[in-house]
């Protein structure tokens, strides 16, 4: 199946249906979606594109994002999205290689976008309302200027798309720091939302509330294509995802599924969750115990579940590994969530643990039709390089031979970069990036992402980055200062005294019960508090390479 396909079938299907909306606004049907979709298409190619030409699209996420990508896909071209938290500098590198004509742009981005973008592409379209943007224009200018989609959508607009064209080149967020255009079909786009039916059913009912950027390869196969393959609402958020716009979002909406990075649900079990745990000796004391610990957490997640709306039946996590302690909550407190794993360059996803089907730790069994191998495996761990085949692997990286071929062995297995086993019941588990891991100094494989999850487990901590310097294991932590300050406001002269001057007891603390979990050769030799948050890609995992 191709995405036009798809895109015919769901407006023939679903006609009537709501289908991609700002949260509590006006219903937009898939026959309206599908008419606009032809006008924008037709205003694309009275600019001269073609199949095969390439259109980028910089925008934050809302109905229109989806209509612009589908009137490319129509058209044979292929969509280049790019991520809003990119740099004007990688903005401009990404326009120059994937030689895009057409850019659609939001009209909160057009600050983002220099002045020699702007002179790189041909035309330049606000896909808030699509219209032209002459090149200089602001922001107050743009949103003046009347649409640019013809009245009536141009005959025989439909190009003659095959599964194998091309359908999208998406450049990574690397947390190495190099960005790679990711060359995915329409097969593989197609066929993965296609698949990941199999492991989660989605029917006209259901609405999911998006807070992932949609040039990211989850959202968009998972968060886009798969919900308006069979009917479902997607409702978009006019302003950032923090608490003061989502909880109005949870209440209106009232979704039934959400994907989300781990970052976002273990900021809220740190923050709002755990403290409550440890707010009083008594509390703290039951919740050591594993009965009691039960008991607090299905309470929590309970609460939590009304918190998203009450509707929830699938919260899907990928994009990293999730923190133990985190998990543990979810699943021990009832909560429905899901683990998938995958990567930009298989479309996403590779192997996922559905609701009620989860296991501590793991990212669960392949998806139907997906192939994984552990290559190289060491014979007592089991452990090795995870290797993928099927038709969700990427095509290769656009204008880069060399790097396709290192990413690939000669029997034509997508090499992963991450480590990773199974258990009996062929459950995958991620152990961490090869790249990240440190040789220690007797030969041993230390992986800093599990020593990682055992130091975020203790409190006060927010988030850390283990790294190798000088050949000590250093682990970098930056503390939840709300949570210290809020423990000692009854000493409020000396509540900034104890985070400024004690700081280093509660990482000397931290230091020794880590110490006392890890095996001997993980055990850290330096902590050191980091006083910001770790800077982060789109996708919010931590840019390793800038504090290598």
């Amino acid at each position: 199946m191709t995405i036009p396909e798809l895109l015919r079938n769901s407006v023939e299907n679903f006609a009537d249906n709501n289908s991609l909306v700002f949260a509590g606004e006006q219903k937009y049907t898939y026959s309206q979606m599908g008419a606009d979709v032809e006008k924008v298409a037709s205003l694309l190619s009275l600019l001269g594109i073609e199949k095969g030409d390439k259109v980028a699209i910089l925008s934050t996420n809302m109905p229109n994002w989806g209509i612009a990508f589908f009137a490319i896909s129509v058209l044979g071209a292929v969509a280049v999205p790019i991520l809003p938290d990119f740099h004007e500098n990688e903005i401009k590198a990404i326009i120059e290689h994937s030689e895009a004509k057409v850019i659609f742009i939001s009209a909160n981005l057009i600050g983002s976008l220099g002045s020699e973008v702007q002179q790189i592409v041909e035309h330049m379209i606000l896909v808030d309302t699509f219209a032209l943007v002459p090149a200089g224009a602001v922001v107050a200018q743009v949103l003046e200027i009347p649409s640019a989609k013809p009245e009536k959508a141009l005959e025989n607009i439909w190009a003659d798309v095959e599964e194998e064209d091309l359908a999208s080149i998406i450049y990574t967020s690397g947390t190495t720091g190099s960005s790679k255009g990711v060359m995915l079909t329409h097969k593989n786009l197609a066929w993965t939302a296609q698949q990941c039916y199999t492991l989660q059913v989605i029917k006209p009912t259901d609405r999911l509330l998006s807070i992932l950027p949609l040039s990211h390869t989850l959202e968009n196969t998972v968060g886009f294509l798969l919900p308006l393959k069979y009917g479902a609402s997607v409702h978009y958020l006019r302003k950032p995802p923090v608490p003061s716009v989502l909880l109005p979002a949870f209440n209106v909406v009232k979704p039934t599924i959400m994907l989300s990075v781990p970052l976002i649900i273990e900021k809220v079990f740190r923050s709002k969750i755990q403290p409550a745990f440890q707010k009083n000796a008594v509390i703290s004391k039951l919740y050591s115990i594993s009965f009691f610990r039960k008991i607090l957490h299905k309470v929590a997640a309970k609460k939590l579940h009304k918190t998203f709306g009450g509707h929830l039946h699938f919260f899907g996590i990928g994009g990293a590994k999730l923190d133990s302690t985190v998990e543990r909550f979810l699943m021990e407190g009832g909560f429905p969530y899901a683990i998938g794993y995958g990567l930009t360059e298989t479309s996403p996803l590779l192997a996922g643990a559905v609701v009620g089907k989860t296991k501590l730790g793991s990212t669960g069994v392949a998806v139907e039709g997906v192939q994984l191998r552990i290559a190289n495996a060491n014979p007592l761990t089991g452990e090795g390089e995870i290797q993928a085949k099927g038709p969700n692997v990427m095509r290769g990286y656009y204008k880069a031979p060399e790097l396709t071929k290192e990413v690939f062995t000669e029997d034509g297995w997508f090499k992963t970069g991450d480590r990773g086993c199974f258990d009996k019941n062929n459950m995958l588990y991620i152990k961490g990036r090869i790249k990240t891991m440190i040789v220690g100094a007797s030969g041993e494989n230390i992986y800093p992402e599990e020593i990682e999850s055992v130091i975020n487990k203790m409190r006060f901590v927010l988030e850390s980055l283990v790294i190798e310097k000088k050949g000590k294991l250093v682990a970098m932590i930056h503390l939840n200062m709300e949570e210290i300050e809020s423990q000692f406001k009854h000493l409020k002269s000396e509540a900034q005294h104890y985070i400024h001057e004690k700081s280093e007891e509660i990482l000397k603390e931290i230091h020794k019960k880590v110490n006392a979990e890890v095996n001997k050769f993980s055990r850290i030799q330096q902590v050191i508090l980091q006083p910001d948050p770790f800077e982060k890609t789109p996708t919010k995992k931590i840019k390793r390479f800038l504090y290598a």
